[in-house]
């Protein structure tokens, strides 16, 4: 198995006028930064590739715009995957950019691969995402966009 040290992403789908080497540049940052060093993949697809992956893997037969699978080593963090289409749609509802929103899911997927869960924990990953929401200059991230929503 060959060793992830970097932050690589790969692209399944169009990415349009979207800047690849910023993206590049910012899984560097949060290898580094929110990481501490550990490599990860991410991969940019379709929603269709999101709904299979989360069928397969969760149960549920339904596209999301984040999912993350830690890998268990500690030569990599494990991997990403990201709906270009959830982020376009995503970011046109919450009046930002694109590589934006794309920076806001693979924040979140990175502290789910270092086993924070905001769906088991008592606000620990909300409070990490916002700190570090805050410190790459991000705009609202998806934990605080659900609490949001709900009623």
């Amino acid at each position: 198995m060959r060793r992830r040290r970097d932050a690589e992403l790969v692209y399944h789908t169009r990415t349009g006028s979207l800047s690849r080497p910023g993206l590049t540049r910012f899984a560097e940052r949060l290898r580094q930064k929110v990481a501490r060093g550990r490599g990860f993949c991410c991969l940019m697809t379709t929603d269709s590739e999101l709904r299979r992956l989360n069928r397969q893997f969760r149960g549920k037969d339904a596209a999301t715009d984040v999912l993350s699978f830690p890998s268990g080593n500690d030569d990599s963090l494990g991997e990403i995957a990201i709906s270009m289409e959830r982020a376009r749609m995503q970011a046109r509802t919450h009046g930002h950019r694109v590589q934006s929103e794309l920076e806001i899911l693979m924040l979140h997927g990175v502290l789910h691969l270092m086993g924070m869960d905001h769906e088991r924990d008592s606000g620990e990953m909300a409070a990490s995402e916002l700190r570090w929401r805050q410190r790459l200059a991000l705009p609202c991230g998806l934990i605080e966009r659900t609490r949001r929503e709900r009623p």
